[in-house]
C-alpha cells in the first residue's frame, strides 16, 4: 500500500478478506450540495452499498492523506470543511503535499481507488468533452483515467451539460468499452435516453463482472463505463431539462467561466432553473448507480 494512502480498518479488513468493496467520490460532498443535504447523501450512498453486501469507501484527501472509506465522525467533519480542493490527477500530489483538505472529481478517485486495490466506483455521471470544446479544449480527465486506471465505473452515463456524441466518439477512441446496463440507449444523466446508441449492452450485474474477469484474463488495462440510467420515477425529461441546460450555458458565456468552475457552476444553475427537481434526480440516479455498483462488486467476488 502507498504510505499516502490510509484505509479504513473496514475497508483495509474487507480488502484483506476479499470482500467486495465499492469507492465513492466526495466532490458531490464538498462541491455537490450544502450542508447538511452532503452528509445525508453520502450516508444514502453508503447505506445503499451495504444494503447489497459490499462495503463502501468514500475517498476524499485529509490531513496530508488519501483516506479510502472514511468513518462517521470523519465523514461529518468532511462534509462540514470549506475552502476544500477539487481534485483531479494533476492536482492530488499537490494537495497533499500542501497537506490542503481534497475532495476527488472521478478521475481522482479512480486513481486513488486503484492505488487502495479497489475495481469498482459509483458515482453520479462521468465528465468529458464540453460543449465548443473545438475551440476551448476543454475535456475532462476522466476519460484519459478511464482509459489508463483499471476501474469499473458506474455513473448514469455522462453529465447532460456536455457534448455527449462527442464524449462517447473520445471514450470509442481511447478504447474504453462503454456497457448500457438493461438499455440499448445511452442514458443522458437527469434523461433515461440521450439519443444516442450505447456502444454494448449488458443485463445483469453477473454479465458485467464475468466481462470484467474476462478482461483481467485478456491483460486489458483501463476501466470500463457502465452507463446505468436514472430510475424512471425519478427522470427529468429531456424536453424540460435541455431547455434548462441551454440557459446555464449562454449564462456561463456571458460570464466568461471557464476550466473548473465550469461543471460546479452549470449545475448550480440546472438547479435553479428546475426549482430543485435536478438535484433529487442527481440523489436519486447516485443511489441507484451505488446499488448497482455494489451488486457487480458482490457477483465478481
Amino acid at each position: 500500500m502507498n504510505p499516502l494512502v490510509a484505509c479504513s480498518p473496514e475497508v483495509r479488513d474487507a480488502l484483506a478478506s476479499a470482500r467486495p468493496v465499492v469507492a465513492l467520490e466526495s466532490t458531490i460532498i464538498a462541491h455537490g450540495m450544502p450542508w447538511p443535504e452532503n452528509l445525508a447523501t453520502a450516508q444514502r450512498l453508503e447505506a445503499a452499498i451495504r444494503a447489497e453486501g459490499a462495503v463502501p469507501a468514500t475517498i476524499a484527501v485529509i490531513d496530508g492523506r488519501i483516506r479510502v472509506g472514511l468513518t462517521g465522525v470523519d465523514l461529518e467533519r468532511f462534509a462540514r470543511l470549506r475552502d476544500v480542493m477539487k481534485l483531479s490527477r494533476a492536482d492530488l500530489a499537490f494537495a497533499l503535499a500542501q497537506g490542503r483538505a481534497g475532495a476527488t472529481t472521478v478521475a481522482a478517485t479512480m486513481l486513488c481507488a486503484a492505488m487502495a486495490g479497489i475495481r469498482i466506483f459509483a458515482t453520479g455521471g462521468i465528465g468529458g468533452v464540453h460543449r465548443g470544446a473545438e475551440s476551448s479544449f476543454d475535456v475532462s480527465a476522466d476519460l484519459q483515467e478511464l482509459a489508463r486506471t483499471p476501474v469499473t465505473v458506474v455513473s448514469a452515463g455522462a453529465k447532460a451539460i456536455l457534448d455527449l456524441p462527442k464524449t462517447l466518439e473520445m471514450l470509442e477512441t481511447l478504447g474504453v468499452p462503454v456497457i448500457g446496463y438493461g438499455t440499448d440507449a445511452f442514458p443522458a444523466f437527469w434523461s433515461r435516453e440521450s439519443g444516442l446508441k450505447a456502444p454494448l449492452r449488458l443485463d445483469t450485474p453477473a454479465e458485467i463482472a464475468a466481462l470484467l474477469g474476462t478482461r483481467q484474463t485478456l491483460g486489458q488495462t483501463g476501466g470500463v463505463l457502465v452507463a446505468n440510467p436514472i430510475p424512471s420515477d425519478a427522470e427529468i425529461p429531456r424536453s424540460i431539462i435541455d431547455p434548462a441546460i441551454d440557459a446555464a450555458l449562454r449564462e456561463a458565456a456571458s460570464k466568461g467561466i471557464g476550466g473548473k468552475a465550469v461543471t460546479p457552476f452549470l449545475l448550480s444553475r440546472v438547479v435553479q432553473e428546475t426549482g430543485g427537481r435536478s438535484l433529487v434526480a442527481n440523489i436519486a440516479l447516485a443511489e441507484n448507480n451505488a446499488r448497482l455498483a455494489a451488486a457487480i462488486a458482490v457477483a465478481g467476488a
